[in-house]
């Protein structure tokens, strides 16, 4: 799949920096992907880029849903809940972000930079701000929180990715 988005956004003569900003910015790969991708050389299908710039690129990307998401969530989930198809889906991805949220519930702030930052499948910025939804923390606490975490995430994942820390290297 995140390769056929590479494909499609070289096709439009984007450069690897955007193509970096535009995979951070989706759901669910977010950084995550984007950083060992822009990291990897060019003849591996990556993007090439030095540590600096795809950690940049890639932090840019990630933070333009976190206001979105922080801000409009509550109102679009509310409105959209009228319907029993949308009730099961906000009840399935709070109930799912809930079990996931047990840090958040224990530690509060501390433990949505935790969930945000530990590069984990299920966490990241649009999980946090669901999570910071979910749990009622508010816009003026959770910005600063998904935030530190989006950060924290993007320095462990830079670092494994050139090999410093072991949880994986290109």
């Amino acid at each position: 799949m995140v390769e056929s988005i590479v494909e499609a956004l070289r096709n439009i003569h984007l450069t690897p920096q955007w193509i970096t900003f535009f995979i951070a910015a989706l759901p669910i790969v977010e950084l995550r992907l984007a950083i060992p991708w822009a990291l990897a050389p060019t003849s591996v299908f990556g993007g090439g880029l030095e540590w600096w710039q795809a950690f940049s690129w890639a932090i840019c990307g990630n933070f333009v849903p976190i206001i979105p998401l922080l801000v409009i969530l509550e109102p679009i989930s509310n409105w959209l809940r009228r319907w029993p198809l949308f009730d099961r889906f906000f009840e399935w991805l709070f109930t799912r972000t809930r079990k996931r949220g047990k840090w958040i519930e224990r530690y509060e702030a501390l433990g949505l930079i935790l969930f945000v930052g530990i590069p984990l499948p299920g966490t990241g910025v649009w999980t946090g701000a669901v999570a910071a939804f979910v749990f009622g923390i508010r816009f003026r606490y959770a910005l600063p929180c998904v935030v530190l975490g989006m950060l924290l995430a993007a320095t462990l994942v830079t670092l494994a990715s050139l090999g410093v820390i072991g949880i994986f290297s290109i």
